[in-house]
């Protein structure tokens, strides 16, 4: 009887413990006579746990939720200014970058000077005209010229007597009613007519006159007889120019420069280092201010250094039929040798360099995915990818910077 009276009293005070204290742990509560234990059948209540929102739309987060990747619709790409393009194989190229100055083509450039000294009485072209070859640049007046006009005149007229009177001792010979002696004098003399008739042409020819020029000059009145045409030698533009109306031109003063700028010289100086890679007839690329590029072919390598810069000296032709490029301007040349083939080839702004690791983004339905790749070699334009890409994978090939941006944006909030 004590002994029931002691366990009733147990557990009415175990129970009031219990309600005063609910959150004993369940060992506890059991020794007390609480709970009854699992082993004994009793059923143990389920508890379901709550979600995780991580990445989720009702987390707070931004639309970079899961980190490396950027939501990005295809507005907000051609916006952004991104280029996509597709992995595939290439080459690899080994560049070097020398200087250089554009110079007009010493093959097309003319300098007119006249072969005796005058008065400038006509000046026809300024610098920039274009000018076809022949056409007059200038008009001199000089008494030597039309000296040399007059000596010509006079040889054409004692040749030409001279002709007709050989004629007429030949015909008087061969019918036997002058001498023989008669006829020889005649022909001597009309050689000797001829002689100085072709001097007197010559010197009008190295003073400047043209064929037709000379041609048409028995033509000309005697006031034209003083005047010397200086004549455009090639086609081209007017380039420089020294003549003054009514000034004293001296003989071989340079009056004007004429230059066919339709194609360009580019002088280069190749350092030692970058000799191997130089040789005639290989083609450069040509790279003036911005984005202004074109090819060359090097037309001449000299095989002599220079004795103070131990540098070669190198001349490459360039075409410029449009103009696009001006003499005297400065520009960078490429020489490249050794292609080397790769599978995957990458631009060099394709990749961008995140805490240590290099990355590509890669093009998905919702926007980029950032990628880490290993690159292999490298030219000055590209890597090689050797692991992380497939071939034909999309990614951002321009502007990928920006990219880089949006998702530092994105982590940045993530840390707030």
């Amino acid at each position: 009887m004590r002994r029931a009276t002691l366990l009733a009293s147990a557990a009415i005070g175990g129970l009031a413990f219990a309600i005063a204290f609910p959150s004993v742990p369940d060992t506890a509560r059991t020794l007390m006579g609480l709970q009854v234990p699992a082993s004994a059948g009793a059923a143990q209540p389920t508890s379901t746990a709550k979600p995780d929102n991580h990445g989720s739309g009702e987390s707070g987060e931004d639309d970079h939720g899961e980190e490396g990747h950027i939501a990005m619709s295809a507005e907000q790409v051609e916006a952004s200014g991104i280029m996509v393009a597709a992995v595939s194989s290439g080459q690899l190229l080994s560049r070097a970058t020398v200087p250089g100055v554009l110079a007009a083509s010493q093959d097309r450039q003319a300098r007119v000077t006249p072969r005796l000294g005058g008065i400038v009485a006509e000046v026809r072209h300024s610098l920039g005209d274009e000018v076809a070859q022949g056409e007059v640049l200038a008009v001199l007046e000089s008494r030597e010229v039309a000296d040399a006009k007059g000596e010509f005149l006079a040889a054409g007229r004692t040749a030409a007597l001279a002709e007709t009177l050989l004629t007429r001792e030949s015909r008087l010979w061969r019918q036997r009613i002058s001498a023989e002696q008669d006829f020889l004098q005649a022909r001597a003399t009309a050689e000797d007519a001829r002689i100085k008739l072709d001097l007197a042409r010559q010197r009008l020819l190295a003073l400047g006159l043209s064929e037709q020029e000379i041609v048409t000059l028995p033509r000309q009145p005697a006031a034209a007889l003083r005047r010397l045409e200086l004549r455009a030698p090639i086609a081209g533009r007017v380039t420089a120019r020294a003549a003054i109306l009514g000034s004293n031109a001296a003989a071989d003063a340079e009056l004007f420069s004429v230059a066919d700028l339709s194609k360009l010289w580019v002088e280069m100086t190749i350092p030692p280092r970058n000799l191997p890679m130089a040789r005639q007839g290989q083609t450069v690329t040509i790279q003036g201010e911005g984005d202004v590029r074109s090819e060359a072919r090097i037309i001449f390598l000299s095989p002599v250094l220079d004795p103070e810069t131990r540098s070669a000296r190198a001349v490459a032709e360039l075409p410029n039929p449009d103009g696009a490029w001006s003499a005297g301007g400065f520009i960078t040349a490429q020489l490249t040798t050794g292609a080397q083939p790769v599978d995957l080839l990458v631009p060099r702004g394709a990749v961008q360099e995140i805490e240590g690791r290099k990355v590509v983004f890669v093009r998905n339905d919702e926007g980029f995915e950032m990628r880490e790749v290993a690159l292999g070699r490298e030219d000055a334009e590209s890597y090689e990818v050797v692991f992380g890409l497939d071939e034909g994978t999309q990614i951002a090939v321009g502007n990928a910077f920006v990219l880089r941006a949006e998702l530092g944006k994105s982590e940045a909030g993530h840390a707030h």
